[in-house]
């Protein structure tokens, strides 16, 4: 895979368009040492009816909420920057693609009191490709619950998609690659299930699709798309409660959902094999093509490409 460094291409950078290897920023820029910034993830896809970028308002009205939990000033309207992702992705050539628009301080100044500091977003797309491999997103992950605690409400802003957040779910993630698993399921402060590290859990339980509330785990846009999807287009109650880990354990169907990761099945947690997506022990078995867990990533698959009309209001066209 290329370097992201080292390719051709654009990247719009405080409405400004910089070839892809001229778009840097000074060692002392304030985020890189302290981590205060935001960032987005959206995907675009192709499909029938063209390239769309797929809820690319949501997405956006997520990032300027973020710079705004963080007090940073951000100058550039929602419809701006939703252009230039459609831009984004027209200047690259690019329909399948990943885009991630960032904002960050610059380096007039470092320290905790530090004053005076510009604002800088970029956006940039390329072809992401796979999340994981084809044989994960069909047999499932093996997971492992993490002795690293989400953030509680009152330690940081869990609304905001934050950079620094995400030194937390590195850890937790680096553990549990290290021993061997795809994923790390993460708890709260108090114990309860909270989200893997970096996408939300589901689980299916006697017919009901069960995730939990948001506390201190993001407000992830996919969960949404997931709820909508199954209470709408399947007619599956969905609850939104706390849960622990052993509900996991002895659920029908889990899986995972998120921007980049889409939906991906979990098949086993702490060893233990999770319902109908289990095989024989240690074996990833591909999910069976009639449960909830595969006809969701189907229908989830056409929405995101413009085969569903009830779900056109989620897509915006490049």
């Amino acid at each position: 895979m290329t370097p992201l460094h080292d390719r051709d291409g654009w990247i719009w950078m405080d409405g400004e368009w910089l070839p892809w290897r001229e778009a840097k920023v000074h060692v002392f820029s304030h985020t890189l040492h302290y981590g205060m910034g935001c960032f987005e993830g959206v995907r675009a896809y192709a499909g029938p009816k063209g390239t769309h970028l797929f809820r690319v308002a949501e997405h956006t009205r997520r990032l300027r909420e973020s710079a705004h939990a963080l007090d940073i000033p951000l100058s550039f309207s929602a419809e701006a920057l939703i252009q230039a992702q459609r831009d984004c992705l027209s200047r690259n050539g690019l329909t399948d693609a990943y885009l991630k628009p960032t904002v960050f301080l610059g380096a007039e100044g470092l320290g905790l009191r530090a004053s005076g500091l510009s604002t800088h977003v970029m956006i940039a797309a390329w072809d992401l490709g796979a999340y994981l491999t084809p044989e994960a997103a069909r047999g499932g992950l093996r997971a492992l619950t993490s002795s690293w605690a989400r953030h509680h409400v009152n330690i940081s802003l869990c609304r905001a998609k934050t950079s620094g957040h995400y030194v937390n779910s590195m850890l937790a993630l680096n553990t549990a690659v290290k021993a061997g698993f795809d994923e790390t399921l993460m708890l709260d402060p108090e114990g309860y299930v909270a989200e893997a590290s970096a996408a939300n859990v589901f689980l299916l339980r006697d017919g009901v699709l069960h995730t939990p509330e948001v506390t201190s785990c993001l407000r992830g846009i996919t969960r949404d798309s997931v709820i909508r999807l199954a209470r709408e287009a399947l007619g599956i109650e969905v609850v939104e409660r706390r849960i622990t880990r052993d509900e996991l354990y002895t659920a029908e169907e889990a899986f995972l959902t998120g921007t980049a990761a889409e939906i991906l099945p979990l098949r086993e947690l702490d060893g233990r094999h999770i319902g109908a997506l289990s095989g024989a022990p240690a074996v990833a078995a591909p999910i069976a093509d009639d449960c909830f867990t595969a006809r969701l990533q189907r229908l989830y698959g056409r929405a995101v490409r413009g085969e569903l009309a009830d779900f056109d209001d989620w897509l915006t066209a490049v």
